[in-house]
């Protein structure tokens, strides 16, 4: 079946609001532009993706790109559990050097993974939550 225009244009927005939350996100998480790029699978070429993501628009329609910007909210979201009256530490929590990750930050355990990367970091978490 096919997507009605009002469909096509409902998903655009969801995916312009996931861009607006993932770029905030990164902003509290204190995220070089490279670590944003890398933890989105794009190109570090591709640096004028994150600015029109900063001005709200739509996500591309990218399985990887969406499947990626949901387990980083996963990932705030379960943070924001584990540390509900401290923002401070969910958001720096990312930057700091973890032995669960061989000493390295969260941050760097995705980027040098890639994908799995960012499945080790959500399911750790979610262990930690008792998930």
């Amino acid at each position: 079946m096919l997507a009605t225009t009002q469909q096509f244009e409902e998903r655009k927005a969801d995916r312009s609001e996931l861009a607006k939350m993932v770029m905030t996100l990164f902003e509290h998480w204190q995220l070089s532009t490279e670590d944003q790029l890398s933890l989105l699978g794009l190109s570090t070429t591709n640096r004028g993706a994150l600015a029109r993501y900063r001005k709200g628009e739509p996500l591309a329609p990218s399985r990887d790109l969406l499947e990626r910007v949901g387990i980083l909210l996963g990932i705030h979201k379960s943070l924001r559990l584990l540390f509900p009256h401290n923002r401070e530490l969910a958001y720096a929590w990312m930057t700091q050097r973890n032995r669960a990750f061989d000493g390295m930050t969260p941050t760097e355990t995705m980027k040098q993974w890639g994908f799995p990367g960012l499945l080790m970091v959500r399911a750790y978490l979610d262990r930690a939550r008792g998930q």
